[in-house]
């Protein structure tokens, strides 16, 4: 027998979209937070791991001054003082003047455009990609709760659009896709294939050994043919999530559509912005924006491009 709850949103369809959006506005706040931490402190602890082993090989090191001990983390906190820099502690703060962010200068979208942009304090610019998230956040969430109903597909849905948001922003600001999000997603789309949500379990299987074997190949006839890295390994890693979320099926649409995508953006970006055609460009957001396409509309478009072939 259904839940009351699950009565209520079947009955009244726009009320699950609606306050599915408001939480993914609220929960874009939480995701940006995400986004600015995590790496930084992933380097930070990379960085004490690196100079803590270099120590222990040369000991000339310490007696230098350098060691573990002068490793600094982000904002100034040092981790052998403190371990508290985490997605928690400390509290949102201006990173211009430091100064606490009240609660309802932290409303998402909102407060950024009543403070026009700029802190409160001390009138610092406010980065555009806060409200930029937030707003992502929330209007995606909204779409994939009109798209799916109220389902386990769309609870699956809106994490892994959670997921696939964050890590196209921390790629195009550091150009790494970071494995401690990519991998526990890949294996919650695996658990959720046993139910199965959006494939079956072979297929999910099958998805995620292509998804990384495909682009593994590519890189390895690119590094051949160029003498250079042509793909990094957060890449391959990123399509084995979508196929063990989607299945293998669903594929051949990311793959095409984010090749088309990094295709012409790189061009756009090399013929009109004069892009160094050295610097490489990362492959991560268009592999997020094509993966989230599939998860959408993956049936309509195979069957769309099956009728255009026939």
């Amino acid at each position: 027998m259904p839940s009351k709850w699950s009565l209520l949103f079947h009955l009244t369809p726009g009320l699950f979209v609606f306050l599915a959006t408001l939480f993914g506005f609220v929960v874009g706040s939480f995701l940006n937070v995400i986004i600015y931490r995590l790496p930084k402190m992933l380097f930070a602890s990379w960085k004490k791991e690196a100079v803590s082993f270099l120590s222990e090989e040369a000991p000339t090191l310490l007696a230098a001054g350098v060691g573990p001990k002068t490793i600094e983390a982000p904002d100034g906190l040092n981790p052998t003082k403190t371990d508290r820099f985490n997605l928690a502690f400390p509290a949102s703060h201006c990173p211009h003047c430091h100064h606490p962010i009240r609660y309802y200068d932290n409303i998402p979208v909102l407060s950024f455009l009543l403070l026009r942009g700029k802190c409160r304090d001390c009138q610092a610019p406010i980065h555009w990609r806060y409200p930029l998230v937030e707003a992502i956040s929330g209007l995606l969430t909204g779409f994939v709760a009109y798209h799916f109903g109220f389902s386990p597909q769309a609870f699956a849905a809106i994490l892994l659009t959670w997921v696939l948001l964050v890590q196209t922003f921390i790629d195009l600001e550091h150009q790494i896709l970071l494995d401690d999000l990519t991998l526990p997603t890949l294996w919650i789309g695996l658990l959720l294939s046993l139910h199965p949500v959006f494939a079956m379990p072979e297929d999910c299987i099958l998805g995620a050994v292509l998804g990384y074997s495909v682009f593994w190949l590519f890189a390895a006839i690119g590094q051949w043919v160029l003498k250079k890295e042509a793909m990094g390994n957060g890449d391959f890693k990123l399509l084995a999530l979508l196929g063990a979320w989607l299945g293998w099926k669903a594929l051949p649409t990311i793959i095409l559509l984010a090749s088309i995508g990094g295709s012409l953006i790189g061009l756009f970006l090399i013929w009109f912005r004069g892009h160094p055609k050295h610097k490489p460009i990362p492959f991560g957001p268009f592999l997020t924006v094509a993966g989230w396409i599939a998860l959408i509309w993956n049936d309509k478009m195979v069957s769309w491009w099956l009728n255009l072939l026939s």
